[in-house]
């Protein structure tokens, strides 16, 4: 059996799976921020295209990928999944681990999936500017690189902690043409605000997400994207999974468990949703592990709530797990986790028993980074770094209990523009960062009231 299992692009996916088909329970619907009420598509019209409106209520199963998506797609998908021989030696482990390793896309990272589509139906409307926030960047880079694919303008407000972290990220962006804003800035009256109520402030990611939908709603030519959390978000990501399956099958496998770094949500839903059909109907058994840093531990020590996903309280009001909207994490470095809330598709998968979810410390994980990258040559990003200790611990299990299982972890980036934080980590200087407690439970306070 070969340790790299490739598809040819005839394989590829040609639609999109929707889990929203499949729930056991429907979700509860998002709420417009003023009047309390379900949204409808107008509430949604001036941030998003009716495409992408389309698909976020959608509860159907396959959705068609568009050709010029698709077109784009090629140039880096299908993605390789590749069994981690090297890191099981290191192990002495009897499982089988696996990975899918999204980082040879254009921007490094799973993002593009999803940036690609959303630019396309977009410049289809006849939008012309994106406006987006990043966290690490890899998003950013992704909607930038997407929007130059189909001739749009691109404004991107970076959390400041990874602004000043991560440079190259930045340059990223602007090479693709973008501009690249530390958030919270002096362009928004959101970001005005936050930075008179803490000037230091390291930013998050619902104060970006604040500036960016700020941004788009004041200029009629915009629209605002976003990386992760919402439903058509996590259906362009089961890209992932769908190839994931296709190779599973050629490897005459099936995974026992399946593990993904949670942020907002979405490249662990695109990875381990398009395996549930089996795992609901019975006639296979899976495990989904979501795991998120000790510092932002939103599924693990959130409350199932509606609130809002960002700071400001501009977006529509989602039921999902949160650690409060005014919730701000330390500063650690995977970036790209630092989110108050997660994915309502993931808050329902785990409430109804589908998904768990486990959280990890920091030094663990850059710990779990360096070895793989010494035993499989791919310096992991610090995000994908936590489902890659995850991995690790399930494989650990199976040395402790003799057992051979099949273990896939979604390695969702490159970590060349992370350096700066391995350099740190092995330097000493990094820490298991922790998060105020006391500050949760004041944020929790303020959820706002739902009837």
């Amino acid at each position: 059996m070969d340790k790299k299992i490739n598809l040819s692009e005839s394989q590829m996916p040609t639609h999109w799976y929707n889990l929203m088909a499949d729930l056991p329970k429907p979700m509860q619907p998002a709420l417009h921020p003023g009047t309390k009420q379900p949204l409808g598509p107008s509430d949604l019209a001036p941030l998003f295209p009716m495409s992408l409106i389309e698909q976020e209520v959608s509860t159907q199963r396959w959705i068609e990928i568009p050709e010029a998506v698709q077109k784009v797609y090629r140039i880096w998908r299908p993605t390789p999944l590749i069994r981690a021989t090297g890191l099981e030696a290191a192990l002495e482990t009897p499982a089988e681990i696996w990975f899918k390793w999204e980082g040879v896309s254009p921007a490094g990272s799973h993002k593009p999936n999803t940036a690609v589509p959303q630019a396309y139906y977009n410049a289809k409307e006849g939008i012309r500017r994106i406006t987006t926030e990043t966290g690490a960047g890899q998003w950013g880079c992704s909607m930038a690189y997407a929007s130059a694919q189909f001739g749009l303008s691109c404004t991107v407000y970076m959390v400041k902690v990874s602004y000043n972290q991560k440079p190259y990220r930045a340059a990223m962006m602007r090479a693709y043409g973008a501009e690249c804003i530390p958030s919270p800035s002096d362009r928004t009256a959101s970001g005005r605000a936050a930075l008179e109520a803490d000037p230091d402030t390291n930013g998050s990611l619902g104060n970006a997400i604040s500036e960016a939908v700020e941004d788009a709603l004041n200029d009629p030519t915009a629209h605002y994207a976003l990386g992760s959390v919402l439903n058509h978000v996590l259906i362009h990501q089961s890209v992932v999974g769908l190839e994931a399956r296709k190779q599973f099958e050629i490897a005459g496998r099936w995974p026992d468990v399946l593990v993904g770094c949670c942020g907002g949500g979405s490249n662990f839903a695109g990875f381990t949703f398009p395996f549930l059909p089996e795992k609901l109907d019975g006639s296979k058994k899976i495990r989904l592990v979501g795991v998120e840093p000790a510092a932002c531990p939103t599924l693990t020590r959130g409350k199932m709530a509606y609130d809002f996903g960002d700071t400001a309280g501009f977006t529509p009001l989602m039921r999902m797990y949160t650690l409060g909207s005014h919730f701000m994490p330390p500063g650690f470095h995977a970036g790209g986790l630092r989110y108050h809330g997660m994915a309502p598709m993931v808050s329902a998968a785990v409430e109804q028993g589908l998904a768990e979810a486990i959280a990890v410390p920091q030094l663990e994980t850059f710990a779990a980074g360096l070895l793989f990258a010494k035993v499989e040559g791919i310096m992991p990003a610090p995000e994908s770094c936590h489902a890659l200790r995850a991995a690790i611990m399930e494989a650990e299990r199976c040395k402790r209990e003799g057992k051979k299982e099949v273990i896939a972890f979604n390695l969702t980036g490159h970590g060349h523009m992370d350096m700066s934080a391995y350099n740190a980590y092995l330097d000493g200087k990094l820490s298991n960062n922790h998060y105020d407690e006391a500050a949760l439970v004041e944020s929790l306070k303020h959820l706002p009231e739902v009837k």
